[in-house]
């Protein structure tokens, strides 16, 4: 197409009267030259922008081979039609064929930037639940012994909280026709005279809880037999059966007493022959009690 341009203007220049060199009419000549010129342009290349340049003719024998979308082809390529494979190639590869993928866009703040001055501190919150209790820790060293306290108040009057005796017998005895007590020669223990020997009971001082003990020796071929008495009942027995050998025999018995309440021993009647054993030497019968226990007020 450019050759056949250069040779129509060549050949213009050459036949057409306006384009030849005249003096007189150089500037009338010159803008009517352009304008010829600009027409016959605007005439030779219309066709060509509407139609477009064809590069080869085919022939009415052969087919037109027509490459893939997108496909470039140079003049000195061969005809052959392409391969399926290079087909394949080519339509991956044409960009018509790809899809156009969005580029993805992530936001990024700096927040150095945006980071302000520490506010003021906020009000103290409302506490929350106790946990659970941790473990007892280990026991701790010893503290210094502190200073001395100063002295109380004095208190009452003392009260007797105490009570206790022990009596013996060292003179036999035999049962009569009615129950006969069993009086005692020898004090052992008697701090607060709370054993009245002279009858032979235990006066009971305070309520509380008593315990008392017997302590006999039979005689050869006789019974023995002894009542531990709270006040007139019996609450315990002593005996020992008849045998050809004296023995000792004991008894013990815890009562609940009241202030006034007697404690004392008495010998069977003698429906039974019945005795206890002892002498001048040797103290063989002994009676004892105390208060273990006092009631509280």
């Amino acid at each position: 197409m450019t050759s056949s341009l250069h040779l129509c203007l060549t050949h213009l220049a050459r036949e057409s009267p306006l384009f030849a060199w005249h003096p007189g009419n150089c500037i009338s000549k010159v803008a009517m030259g352009i304008a010829a010129l600009g027409l016959l342009c605007a005439v030779v290349l219309f066709p060509l922008l509407v139609l477009g340049v064809p590069t080869q003719e085919p022939t009415s024998g052969e087919a037109v081979a027509s490459g893939p979308p997108g496909y470039c082809r140079r003049c000195c390529d061969p005809e052959d039609s392409l391969t399926p494979a290079d087909e394949a190639d080519v339509s991956s590869a044409s960009p018509s064929a790809l899809p156009y993928v969005l580029p993805e866009v992530r936001p990024y703040i700096n927040i150095t930037i945006l980071k302000g001055d520490k506010g003021d501190r906020g009000l103290l919150g409302t506490p929350g639940k106790l946990g659970r209790e941790g473990p007892r820790g280990e026991r701790g060293p010893q503290g210094t012994k502190g200073a001395k306290g100063q002295a109380g108040s004095p208190g009452g009057p003392c009260r007797t909280r105490f009570s206790a005796f022990s009596v013996g017998r060292k003179t036999a005895l035999h049962s009569s026709e009615g129950f006969q007590p069993l009086l005692f020669d020898t004090v052992f223990v008697n701090p607060d005279g709370h054993f009245d020997l002279a009858a032979g009971h235990f006066v009971a001082p305070l309520r509380g809880l008593y315990f008392f003990s017997l302590n006999v020796h039979s005689w050869n071929f006789k019974e023995t037999y002894v009542h531990v008495v709270h006040n007139e009942e019996a609450a315990v027995i002593l005996y020992a059966q008849p045998s050809d050998r004296s023995i000792m025999q004991s008894q013990s018995v815890m009562l609940a007493l009241g202030p006034g309440d007697r404690v004392w021993v008495r010998l069977f009647k003698r429906e039974r022959e019945n005795a206890v054993y002892s002498d001048d030497v040797d103290t063989y019968i002994t009676f004892s009690g105390h208060l273990i226990k006092p009631e509280e007020d």
